[in-house]
């Protein structure tokens, strides 16, 4: 089946690629472009609540993903030395069927959606991109017609600039060490620890021999940090914390498997759309990863653009309008309470209601979008 839609995809992230595999399945013709000449994605892991779960079982690619990652249901709060202070239980935000919580590999769940794209007949084009897109130019200088032009380029988004959207990732003013590193065998959910050194220490396994590790400080200057120190730099920040930290710790050794970003926020207001080029995923939103939510809300932007356009059958102002009603007030609360989060933790307040935040972000997240 044939929708006789033509549509472009400018950056092969998660939202990219999830598009592709919507569209190219549903009968639209695809053509994905990434700047990359290799398949890639920065970072150590990933974590992925219910509802981007919900997402990648509506993809078909649950079954591969669960099979790569490490599910658990709970959050585990924990005192610099390792002591237990309680345990939560997550929401299952995806429905009684899915786990609540994900982790896993993210360089793995990138090549699960471009397995996924590929298969759906997606025509996807590494070392590409364009330098237009109203026209469509591409950087060969060869020019092309598409009933729909979806930037999907990241926070960075080059698209973004071209179509005169002049809104730019702000700091948040914290920093993020991440590495990949062995599983501890009593690590069997994501546990957190406030304060020492940092703002935040945590783990996330994703897989059965594996976890990413992650500690948030105050924003340093990234020029900084020479590439070949990296890795002894996140073990001193980490020494002051224990229990499965002190595992952990021994294996930081490979700077290349550590990184460091600052924790940036963007939102582009509506409409996100100029004409039929449209922006999606990390190119209009994104936010701290306090809340979890920056790939689930990428898995739902994609969801839901394709349903819109498949059940239309036609690029026009409508969609546009139903996207943005459906799409902009979930972001909106979900870069807002992330940032609220943020904010609590460079500058404690007393009052803070985390739980209560933390809650209705669950409860909102619950429901389809």
């Amino acid at each position: 089946m044939t929708t006789g839609i033509k549509v472009l995809i400018v950056g092969g992230g998660v939202a990219g690629t999830a598009l592709a595999t919507f569209l190219a399945r549903g009968g639209a013709e695809v053509d994905l472009l990434e700047a990359k000449t290799a398949w890639s994605a920065l970072g150590s892991g990933i974590t992925l609540q219910g509802n981007a779960l919900r997402v990648l079982r509506d993809l078909g690619v649950w079954d591969a993903v669960q099979a790569k990652g490490y599910s658990f249901g709970s959050v585990g709060m924990k005192t610099p030395d390792g002591t237990l202070l309680f345990e939560h239980q997550d929401l299952r935000t995806g429905g009684p069927e899915l786990p609540a919580t994900l982790g896993m590999y993210r360089p793995d769940l990138q090549a699960i959606l471009v397995e996924a794209a590929t298969a759906a007949g997606a025509r996807l084009l590494l070392g590409r991109t364009v330098t237009s897109v109203d026209p469509v130019v591409f950087d060969d200088g060869s020019t092309g017609s598409y009933d729909l032009v979806v930037g999907a380029d990241g926070i960075n988004s080059t698209v973004r600039a071209m179509i005169g959207v002049d809104v730019k990732p702000e700091p948040v003013g914290m920093g993020i060490w991440r590495v990949h590193a062995k599983r501890p065998k009593d690590v069997e959910r994501t546990d957190l620890a406030y304060g020492g050194p940092c703002y935040i220490a945590g783990y996330c396994p994703t897989g059965e021999e594996t976890l990413y590790a992650y500690l948030v400080e105050k924003a340093r200057d990234r020029a900084s940090i020479p590439p070949a120190d990296k890795a002894t730099l996140m073990r001193e920040l980490a020494e002051p914390y224990g229990g499965a930290w002190d595992e952990i710790k021994n294996d930081i050794t490979d700077p290349d498997r550590v990184n460091y970003t600052w924790f940036e926020s963007l939102l582009v207001e509506r409409p996100w759309n100029r004409g039929n080029v449209l922006l999606i995923g990390d190119a209009a939103h994104a936010c701290p990863p306090t809340l979890a939510q920056g790939a689930a809300m990428c898995l739902e932007d994609a969801a839901v653009l394709a349903e819109l356009v498949l059940a239309r059958g036609a690029i026009d102002d409508q969609l546009f309008g139903d996207f943005m009603e459906r799409r902009f007030p979930r972001v909106q609360a979900i870069v807002e309470g992330s940032l609220q989060l943020a904010r609590w933790q460079l500058e404690p307040t007393p009052d803070a209601d985390v739980p209560g935040l933390m809650g209705r972000t669950a409860a909102m997240v619950s429901e389809q979008p």
